[in-house]
This record gives C-alpha cells, sequence and structure tokens, in this order.
C-alpha cells in the first residue's frame, strides 16, 4: 500500500506532500482543471517505475528534482519480498523508493537507500502498483497486448516462463546447428586451402625466434670486413702497450717497492693489469681468427629471411604468429574431421528440445483455452455491472501456421485476439474496430478489476478512465471503483463528479502563481469544500445554490467521506 508520497521540484511542483497511511483500503480521488498539473503526480509515480526522465522536467532553478514514495508491504506478498530479498534490499520497515532526476540529466533511483537499476525498478513497481491509463486502453485495441491480459488473468506467467526458456534453448541448439551446417557446405574447400596453407609453413620448417638470430647473423657478416680491420688495430695497440713501456714501469715499480713495501699494493695492480691486458690481446685474436667473410652464407640468410618474410607477409607478420596461426589450422582441420559427428549430436540435441518445448507449448496453450472461458464469463458478468445488459465478449484462440516450431515464438504458438459487441444480435468483432471512447473505458475498467482480484498488487491508480462516460455508464463506472476500492487502495485521477463523489479522501490539484512563479499545490478537501470542487466539476466555475445543493446531495448519496 502507498502512505506517503513527495515531490520536489518536479516541473511545476516545488513541494508536494500525500500522506495516505490512514487508508489501507478506499478510494483517493484527485481532481481540478485540465492542465493544473494532475499529470504531473502521474508522471512522478511513473519515474519511481522506472520510466524515462528528461533534464528538462527538473523545476526552473533548482538542480535536481526528487520524488519519493513509501510502500507497506503485506507479510504474504511473497514474490515482492522474495525480490527484495535477492537483490539485498529487504527492510522490516517497508519499502522507499526514491528517484532523483539531475538538471544534467543523470538519474538515480533507489530502494531502501540502495541504488538500483530502472530495470529492477520496473519490476518492483509491478508488485507495488497497478496503474490504469488511457495508454493501457490503447493496449486494449492492439491486440498484440491481448495475449498479456489472458496470461495476467489466467495467471499463467510461471508455465509461460518455463516454456520461454525452453525456447530460448531451441533457438540458441538451432543457431549452433545451422553454423556448423554452413561450416560442412564449404568444408572440403575450406580443409584444402587450410592443408595447403599448413603445407606451406610446414615446408618452410620455421623455428621460434629464428627469424631474429639470422637477422644478427646478417649484419655481422655485412660488418666482417670492418670488424677485421677494428679488432687487428686494437690488437697491436695491446701489443704495443704490453711492450717495453710496461716492463719499464714494472721493474721501476718493484725496485721502489723495496725502498717502500707500502708501494706492494699498487705493483700488484700492475702486475694484475698486465695478465689482464695479455689476456685481453688473445682474447682479440682468437675473434679475429675465427672472423669470416662468407659472402655465400650471407646470401643464404638473405634468402631464408626473405622466406621468413613471405610466410609473415600471409600469414604473420611476425613469426611467432606464423606459428601460432600454424597451430590454429591444425586444430580447426581436428574440428573439420570431426564436424560430420558434431551435427549429428546437435541434430539430436535440436529434435529433443524441441519435443520438450512442445510439450510445454500444449499444456500452455490448454491452460489459454481454460483461461479464456473463465475470463469470457468473468468479462461479460463485469461489464453487465457497467451498463452493458446484453453484452458479448469473446476470446479467440488460434494458432499460427506450421508444423513443429515452425511459427512458434517466445510466448507460445497462440494468437489472442478479444472479440466485443454491445448491441444485441450483433456478432462479436475486433475492439478495434467497434469500440467507442466510453465502451474502451468500461473494457478497461472490468479488466482492471479482474486482474486486482488475482496479483497481489494492493495499490491501483486509474488516470482518467472515464473519459468520455456520461449519465449511467458514469455512474456504473464510479459504482465499480468504489466495489475495486472495498479490497484495494485506488487512486483515481478523474473529472466525473460521479466518482469523486464517492472518495475516502479528496484532493485537489490547482496551478497557482505566486511571486511571479507558477506552482502545482495539492490539498486534502473538508465536507464544505468538497461541496464546491464537485459543484464546480458539475456546473463550472460559478455554480448556482442549485448545483451546490445537487452536490452535497451526490455526496450523501455516494456515502463518500471527506479528509479534514
Amino acid at each position: 500500500m502507498l502512505q506517503e508520497l513527495r515531490v520536489r521540484n518536479l516541473a511545476l511542483i516545488d513541494g508536494l506532500h500525500l500522506d495516505l497511511s490512514t487508508h489501507k483500503t478506499g478510494l483517493i480521488v484527485l481532481t481540478g482543471e485540465t492542465g493544473a498539473g494532475k499529470s504531473i503526480i502521474l508522471q512522478a509515480i511513473n519515474l519511481l517505475a522506472g520510466s524515462r526522465g528528461a533534464a528538462s522536467w527538473v523545476r526552473s532553478d533548482c538542480e535536481r528534482a526528487e520524488i519519493e514514495a513509501v510502500f507497506a508491504l503485506r507479510p504474504d506478498h511473497a514474490e515482492l519480498h522474495t525480490l527484495l530479498t535477492e537483490h539485498s534490499l529487504k527492510n522490516e520497515g517497508g519499502c522507499i523508493v526514491r528517484r532523483v532526476l539531475g538538471k544534467d540529466g543523470r538519474s538515480r533511483i533507489y530502494v531502501n537507500d540502495q541504488s538500483i537499476t530502472g530495470r529492477l525498478s520496473a519490476e518492483l513497481a509491478a508488485g507495488l502498483i497497478n496503474i490504469a491509463s488511457q495508454h493501457d486502453q490503447q493496449q486494449l485495441l492492439n491486440s498484440r497486448y491481448h495475449l498479456e491480459f489472458l496470461d495476467a488473468f489466467g495467471e499463467l506467467h510461471g508455465l509461460r516462463q518455463q516454456f520461454s526458456r525452453l525456447f530460448q534453448r531451441w533457438q540458441q541448439a538451432s543457431s549452433e546447428l545451422r553454423q556448423l551446417q554452413e561450416k560442412e557446405q564449404d568444408k572440403e574447400q575450406q580443409r584444402d586451402f587450410l592443408r595447403f596453407q599448413l603445407d606451406e609453413i610446414r615446408k618452410a620448417k620455421p623455428v621460434a625466434g629464428e627469424d631474429e638470430s639470422l637477422a644478427r647473423e646478417r649484419e655481422l657478416l655485412k660488418s666482417a670486413d670492418a670488424l677485421h680491420r677494428l679488432i687487428g688495430a686494437s690488437s697491436r695497440g695491446l701489443a704495443s702497450m704490453r711492450g717495453g713501456d710496461l716492463v719499464d714501469i714494472k721493474k721501476q715499480l718493484d725496485q721502489a717497492t723495496g725502498l717502500d713495501p707500502g708501494l706492494g699494493p699498487l705493483a700488484e695492480r700492475l702486475a694484475s693489469a698486465g695478465y689482464e691486458l695479455a689476456d685481453l690481446a688473445e682474447s682479440l685474436q682468437k675473434y679475429q681468427q675465427n672472423l669470416v667473410a662468407d659472402p655465400l652464407r650471407l646470401e643464404v640468410i638473405s634468402e631464408r629471411l626473405a622466406e621468413l618474410k613471405q610466410l609473415g607477409r600471409k600469414y604473420g607478420p611476425s613469426l611467432a604468429e606464423v606459428l601460432a596461426f600454424a597451430e590454429r589450422a591444425e586444430a580447426t582441420l581436428t574440428l573439420l574431421e570431426s564436424l560430420e559427428q558434431e551435427i549429428a549430436q546437435m541434430e539430436l540435441r535440436v529434435e529433443e528440445v524441441a519435443t520438450e518445448a512442445l510439450v510445454k507449448a500444449v499444456e500452455l496453450s490448454q491452460a489459454r483455452r481454460e483461461a479464456a472461458l473463465r475470463l469470457t464469463r468473468n468479462m461479460e458478468r463485469e461489464l453487465a455491472t457497467l451498463g452493458f445488459s446484453q453484452v458479448v465478449f469473446r476470446v479467440t484462440m488460434t494458432e499460427a501456421e506450421g508444423m513443429g516450431m515452425v511459427g512458434m515464438h517466445a510466448t507460445g504458438r497462440d494468437v489472442v485476439e478479444f472479440l466485443f459487441s454491445a448491441n444485441p444480435g450483433e456478432p462479436p468483432k475486433p475492439l478495434a474496430s467497434i469500440v467507442s471512447g466510453g465502451e474502451l473505458s468500461r473494457l478497461m475498467l472490468a479488466m482492471k478489476c479482474l486482474l486486482a482480484r488475482r496479483d497481489q498488487v494492493d495499490t491501483v491508480i486509474f488516470d482518467e478512465v472515464d473519459a468520455g462516460l456520461g449519465g449511467q455508464a458514469a455512474e456504473a463506472v464510479a459504482a465499480k471503483i468504489v466495489e475495486l476500492a472495498g479490497h484495494h487502495q485506488v487512486l483515481c485521477i478523474t473529472h466525473l463528479p460521479q466518482i469523486a463523489a464517492c472518495a475516502d479522501l479528496h484532493f485537489k490539484v490547482e496551478k497557482r502563481v505566486e511571486a511571479g512563479r507558477t506552482r502545482t499545490v495539492i490539498n486534502p478537501l473538508a465536507r464544505e469544500e468538497r461541496i464546491a470542487e464537485l459543484a464546480r466539476m458539475l456546473g463550472g466555475d460559478h455554480p448556482t445554490p442549485r448545483t451546490l445543493a445537487f452536490a452535497g446531495e451526490l455526496i450523501e448519496r455516494k456515502g463518500g467521506k471527506a479528509a479534514v
């Protein structure tokens, strides 16, 4: 049940607070002039349900708009409690839904102070409130939505979800089978091409890192003459250093050490330097001896690098990628060899899932036929109380053409359409071709009343579902809404005085200009204020005393109460 609704800085509303906590059930009516802002209140509730918002909805000169609703949850509302628990949103105090809409276009939704997605918000809202608007009436005119109404009435969504999961499994398996069959169609061509590519790589016998090693060797061979000259010069320089000058220095330092033993470490270092120079000279000589300018080897290396580069252009670009390509080609060839077996296994899997789905589809169709009979009886009974004395309502069910899974869709094979006739002797026809605005409003109300008795939603909101009604039809609609309010909390945005007179709580929505700015306000009406509002609804802004008297009588006759 909706206990409180707060709205701040949304369109023309700077601050609004509805306290509905005193009425667990009953009829709560919102009335006011056209354009006063009643639709803004419904817009606020839709925002809490996850609908898209716009930055332009934020009140001018404000950074953000906020909408908050407090709901009390019945202990036996198992589905809603499970959903809150699964997402760690459970709060023993109830459910607080808050939407923040920023001037920068950013939007956030919170449940019990935890941020959630718009999709989850819509799921929660479906268990908290049921909104019947003129948009819902238009859905009745579109046969695509009739299946949704039938499944909701028959409480078939669980069975439908079971079939939907099977259908998705069948679609996935069928898609995988098609992919395998497409591979099968060009298997031979693909296999020959892969073998050609793999043979080309295997014939070259590339080795990981070979290209880098050969590139270094080629650079050495190209530089052989320069290296020979430089190393020779270095060897000769070392030989001269090891000659007389170094020998003389060593003798002189040995004599000095005899005079001053403290020079011993320097003499040792000089001796070590001599050994090191000798070792360097020997190493350079060996390097020079092994350094060979080999034009033939250079040509071989260049040809090999060109061959590897050619492989890289086709399968690389690097040699490592060429080798990886070869591994993938081998793996693909192995798969192609086993493709026929995979196709056979996948065909069996598709058949098994299809069989299971068809069994479930038959079960779903049978349940829908039974629900269609009940819906027909119940709708005719509800419509009879709404002023249709000899109404005919029918639910037609046909199946899509095709055998097996052909023509099947995620909701089953059934095509559902509602037919209607309000005139005796006239056969029922599709709704879109015959119903008037008033008839459509009553059809929608009858449907919502039936659905409300089956779901666990406590709060039902009617947004001007009385459009196009008057006279006896308006009286019948008012009586039906009052009947629903006997076991639900019903919020009704209305222009009909017959409905407003039945209210347990009556709020008036007005547009005011204060300090040069327009704002929408909402206030509860006491008895005298209600009489004045009903008189306005009956006779305009300047009602006569007779109209005022009739408004008072209407409240007395309807038994409506007033907020004080």
